[in-house]
């Protein structure tokens, strides 16, 4: 075990190798730089080398698609949730916000802390107003029968 300190305190701990060439990645060391210079995150070897869940790359695309280079920052800001969190508990919550559509960090923050502490998430949908809103009217039988109509063709 190789342990860097600075100043008395512990900063990092990293698996000593052995191998001739060989480098050993802790990708969450790395996510806040990444944070900071957000085109490293395709480029930068530890990220690029991680196995997470098919969940985390679907997570990514969405928070891309919908806000371009801040969704990427915002994707890596869930991924520094690993700093608190275990793997398996952020997956859980990765996977529940992508079932509600809640693709952001406060979403998927407020999940991981709701499975971690067994309770029920109450996510308040007013605070994303750029998700798209579902408009869901009563159908009468009416509406129905003018779309059957000839008129309708």
């Amino acid at each position: 075990m190789v342990v860097i300190g600075c100043g008395g305190e512990v900063i990092a701990r990293h698996p000593r190798c052995y191998d001739r060439e060989d480098m050993v990645f802790d990708p969450v060391h790395y996510l806040p730089l990444i944070e900071r210079k957000i085109n490293a995150l395709d480029q930068a070897a530890p990220p690029a080398e991680w196995d997470l869940p098919p969940e985390f790359a679907t997570l990514r695309r969405l928070m891309e698609a919908r806000m371009i280079k801040a969704g990427r920052r915002e994707y890596v800001q869930v991924l520094r949730l690993l700093e608190t969190f275990d793997i398996d508990d952020l997956h859980a919550a990765v996977k529940k916000a992508l079932q509600l559509g809640a693709v952001g960090f406060d979403a998927v923050k407020h999940l991981v802390l709701c499975h971690v502490e067994k309770r029920p998430p109450k996510l308040d949908l007013d605070v994303y107003p750029y998700l798209p809103r579902a408009n869901v009217e009563t159908t009468s039988a009416a509406s129905y029968m003018a779309l059957m109509s000839e008129d309708a063709a």
